[in-house]
């Protein structure tokens, strides 16, 4: 297979299709975290913890938080990024919103959840980023010091997820936080198991 930079280059129609089944992924996993009230890192993990401290809508929360990181996704990583990087944010709002009033878990076991909800959500990112995009947030920082320092972004991503899960200490009981860190682990080393070290060609 050609390393040649041309070839991780990928038509609009594809991006479109990564962006609609990565979000997908995502906000399915989040559907199951939320039926059981788990936890997860980033700024996605913020927006559960106010989600479940005042009831307030969790994708609205979730795009809110991430308005700040734009500024960076555009200054390190670029217009094309920054864009898709907005659309897929916005479509994981739209969907977290959309999908309870489609399916619904009559029987949803806590391990399985926390298993499941945390694959698909990193299968998910991973879709995203390699289509040089992602859900801001820890996303864009985690990308960015990955192609400027040569850190994976799933190390990166643990680590950061981890300690946001662990205040969560402060709101909710451990069983919660076990399967939470369970469920988190298991999105990171998605990532760092799946996502190559290289730089992507913008576009």
């Amino acid at each position: 297979m050609s390393t040649h930079p041309a070839a991780l280059r990928h038509r609009p129609f594809e991006d479109i299709l990564a962006l609609l089944t990565g979000t997908t992924f995502v906000a399915l996993g989040v559907l199951m975290f939320k039926q059981l009230g788990l936890l997860t890192g980033g700024t996605a993990g913020m927006a559960f913890w106010l989600h479940y401290a005042t009831g307030w809508n969790f994708g609205l929360i979730f795009f809110a938080i991430n308005l700040p990181f734009y500024a960076l996704a555009w200054k390190r990583m670029g217009r094309a990024f920054t864009f898709k990087t907005f659309a897929a944010v916005a479509l994981l709002t739209l969907l977290t919103n959309l999908l309870p009033q489609w399916i619904g878990f009559s029987q949803l076991q806590p391990l399985v959840a926390a298993l499941v909800g945390g694959s698909l959500m990193g299968t998910g990112m991973l879709i995203l980023f390699r289509h040089r995009a992602s859900l801001g947030g820890f996303n864009v920082l985690a990308l960015y010091l990955q192609e400027s320092r040569g850190w994976r972004a799933g190390r990166i991503q643990m680590a950061l997820d981890a300690t946001i899960v662990l205040l969560a200490f402060a709101v909710t009981d451990w069983q919660h936080i076990a399967l939470s860190v369970l469920g988190a682990t298991l999105l990171n080393q998605t990532l760092a198991t799946n996502h190559q070290k290289g730089r992507y060609v913008a576009h």
